[in-house]
């Protein structure tokens, strides 16, 4: 009665490597759906690196973009005031930033009728604002593209898992499906990770964008109001 219950070392270790023979790492988790499995992988991982590239560099270029002297308007104002042009525009030189090219481009037309300082200004604004949304389209089509490529892993999935279910007749096996359950749900977790991942960063940049076209504006108002 005892022996029944009491089990051997060996039965013990053979339960404890079927269990560890269930877990997969991370890794092998992604590598598991097979050659579309892994095509699609990828695919998103390539994605993954453009996105965190962008926002990284994009995240630097509008920090640069925002740096600058608080009090470089008001010395502008100051020096236009004393009509000292020239030296208003060493100054922006000097400055070398968003708001500094955009007044330099106003103070250059000086001389010239209002309206056509403030549709200078207002072109070189926009070349500005395009230099600060590089690249933001490609991010937000990986925003958009990474979940639709991972559903693709998933219809691409399923289609091997009915097909090995078709070719095994009767004789279904659960393992013989896994590659098949694995594609489908694993690119699916990742094009959703990635989207999502790109989809904030989209936004976030966004958000430091329209707080510099905002002082940019501002500073832009502030000139041509000091100037008329």
């Amino acid at each position: 009665m005892t022996d029944t219950l009491i089990q051997s070392p060996s039965s013990v270790i053979d339960s404890s490597e079927r269990i560890q023979e269930k877990t997969l790492s991370i890794i092998d988790l992604m590598t598991s759906g097979g050659t579309g499995g892994n095509i699609i992988m990828s695919v998103l991982g390539i994605l993954s690196i453009f996105a965190i590239y962008i926002l990284i560099e994009r995240i630097s270029a509008l920090n640069k973009a925002r740096k600058g002297n608080s009090d470089f308007i008001s010395n502008i104002n100051s020096l236009v005031n004393n009509k000292k042009y020239s030296e208003a525009i060493s100054s922006c030189k000097e400055e070398d930033s968003t708001i500094s090219r955009m007044i330099e481009k106003g103070l250059r037309r000086n001389g010239q009728p209002f309206n056509e300082i403030h549709s200078a200004m207002e072109n070189q604004g926009k070349l500005e604002v395009n230099k600060l949304e590089y690249n933001l389209t490609i991010l937000a089509t990986i925003s958009g593209a990474a979940p639709m490529i991972g559903f693709l892993g998933t219809v691409i999935g399923m289609i091997l898992a009915f097909h090995d279910m078709a070719s095994a007749g009767g004789n279904i096996d659960v393992e013989m499906l896994s590659k098949g359950i694995y594609t489908a749900m694993i690119t699916t977790v990742a094009g959703l990770v990635v989207g999502i991942i790109s989809y904030i960063s989209y936004n976030f940049l966004l958000s430091k964008i329209d707080k510099i076209v905002f002082s940019m504006e501002s500073a832009s108002s502030e000139f041509l109001d000091n100037l008329q």
